[in-house]
């Protein structure tokens, strides 16, 4: 242990470098609470999105890095801001009338437009629980309307009273004029209409614990501030939070950093250190636009996993959180290779190498073996080119390149040729445009052909390479098994017939053969596909029955 600790503490992996930056924080000692605690906020407006999940994601990892680090217990609380006033009906949702009836209502009280439950936000926290769960991650769920409602934010809701005119100092200078005019950092909720009122408060009795407004009609109304008859505003609710909870870390999007900023102040006249945050950049579209909730833009966690396992998306949400990273679906069979490399390089590195592995973020100590024996880029193009309606088809492929993989010894493979499938039929197979070959690439493709029929011809064809290139390497053995042997045959057809840079022999190969401007490592998709299919592949290109 004491060896794992002394390398996480000088591990570069983002997750421990924020450890350490926590764990200053109780230099002197454990908190009085007896815990670190973690929180992740989700504000249930729209569908969870994968934004959300990847807030969680991270949180995780950081909190694992930390249990690394620390003896001190630590905690995870998933919170939704579910009392927030409904202000737009999102595009995505069905019964856009009836939703438009509840506008201003808190979010737990606007009608569930699928049906399945009490309302909307109690729809969109279980789907986001749900899905939570389904990746294990260890958390408790809360609620905004529970804890106002129950009285576990009452205490410092009363203290936000007492502090009001502090409150207000640090939040009027950054708002216009017109809402500085009318700003108040709590919000009523109507007991005439339920709607969460954005109105001015009138008077305060702190001795009370009440608030003076008035309503749209015109009465004014006393209520108290406490058992859920106010809702603050978003950033001192934040601040609130933070302070009646002792938060101490919290991450948010590079959007939210003003809000950060005003939430830290608020804090800390509520007379509360603010926690440790890291800002992290935003998941963009396909255009590069922001993903949103209330668009529905991007992708949805539903639809990463329609594709690919759960652990690629993990990886996904590991990388370089500071870096903005373009979110759509052609990022997905990356992330799979990419994580399955990284677990085979795992079990080979030493300790300091370990923890900066992503895997280990992702699985902790418990790393899995990977079973992934063929790409998964791979298998979309294997999938590609044999028109592949179901993963048995598939494994017809794999089996020539791994004879003993089966389904049950290779259950991850098994699922990607599943996933290949699904994600060839619904994305490369409308896109695929194949194109006829120029009078070079005809040549070079007829050679190439003429190589694989005959050893002869492959290693005359490796000789005049050598040649060519002033080498006197060793011939290498023969075998049309090998993906490096293939591999070889492939660049050496390529260097005879002047591709210059070779790229281009393979972009040619990628266009003319699969469709596709980009491809995989040819010599191991022969091997995989199979010598005699690829032949046939090649003449039917030339014959241009593929365009």
């Amino acid at each position: 242990m004491s060896d794992l600790r002394d390398a996480a503490m000088s591990s570069k992996a983002w997750p421990f470098e924020e450890a350490r930056r926590l764990l200053k924080r109780y230099q002197k000692g454990a908190p009085e609470k007896g815990y670190v605690l973690f929180q992740t906020g989700y504000g249930p407006s729209g569908l969870p999105h994968i934004g959300t999940f990847g807030e969680v994601a991270r949180t995780t990892m950081v909190r694992r890095a930390f249990e690394q680090i620390s003896d001190i217990p630590t905690k995870l609380i998933c919170f939704s801001d579910d009392m927030d006033g409904f202000r737009k009906v999102p595009s995505n949702l069905p019964n856009q009338e009836g939703l438009a009836e509840d506008l201003h209502l808190p979010l737990t009280q606007v009608r569930d437009p699928f049906g399945t439950h009490e309302g909307f936000a109690q729809h969109n926290n279980a789907r986001l629980c749900a899905f939570l769960d389904s990746f294990g991650f260890e958390y408790e769920f809360a609620s905004a309307t529970d804890y106002y409602k129950s009285g576990k934010f009452d205490e410092m809701l009363l203290t936000a009273l007492a502090r009001f005119d502090k409150i207000q100092e640090i939040m009027l200078p950054t708002l216009g004029a017109e809402r500085q005019a009318t700003y108040s950092c709590f919000l009523p909720v109507s007991p005439k209409t339920g709607h969460v009122l954005q109105v001015p408060t009138l008077e305060r009795n702190v001795e009370k614990g009440t608030i003076v407004y008035q309503e749209p009609d015109g009465e004014k109304v006393e209520i108290p501030v406490t058992g859920g008859n106010v809702k603050m505003q978003w950033k001192p609710d934040w601040a609130m939070r933070w302070a009646a909870l002792e938060v101490d870390y919290e991450m948010s999007g590079k959007d939210l950093i003003d809000s950060v900023t005003q939430s830290s102040k608020i804090c800390r006249a509520l007379g509360v250190r603010p926690p440790e945050s890291l800002s992290y950049e935003l998941f963009n579209d396909e255009q590069g636009q922001k993903i949103s909730k209330s668009k529905g833009n991007g992708l949805s966690m539903e639809e990463w996993l329609t594709y690919a396992a759960p652990e690629s998306l993990q990886y996904f949400m590991y990388q370089k959180p500071k870096t903005a990273k373009r979110l759509y679906f052609d990022v997905i069979p990356k992330a799979v290779d990419e994580y399955h490399q990284q677990l085979r390089a795992y079990p080979g590195q030493d300790l300091k190498g370990q923890l900066n592995n992503p895997v280990y973020h992702i699985h902790g100590a418990d790393v899995p073996a990977s079973d992934m024996i063929v790409p998964f880029a791979m298998l979309l193009n294997i999938a590609s080119v044999s028109s592949a309606e179901d993963k048995e088809t598939l494994w017809g492929f794999i089996n020539k390149y791994a004879p003993d993989a089966t389904p049950e010894t290779h259950p991850n493979m098994d699922d990607a040729a599943g996933f290949a499938v699904r994600y060839f039929n619904d994305f490369v197979k409308p896109t695929k445009t194949y194109r006829a070959p120029t009078d070079k690439e005809r040549a070079a493709l007829e050679a190439l052909a003429d190589a694989l029929r005959s050893e002869e011809a492959a290693l005359a064809a490796i000789a005049a390479k050598n040649e060519k290139m002033g080498r006197d390497d060793p011939l290498p053995e023969v075998d049309f098994g090998d993906d490096e042997f293939l591999q070889s045959v492939v660049f050496a057809i390529g260097k005879l017939h002047d591709f210059e840079p070779l790229r281009d022999w393979f972009t040619a190969i990628y266009e003319v053969l699969l469709g596709a401007s980009q491809g995989p490592r040819f010599g191991g998709f022969i091997a995989l596909y199979g010598v005699e299919e690829t032949i046939a592949l090649i003449d039917s290109a030339l014959k241009g029955e593929l365009v």
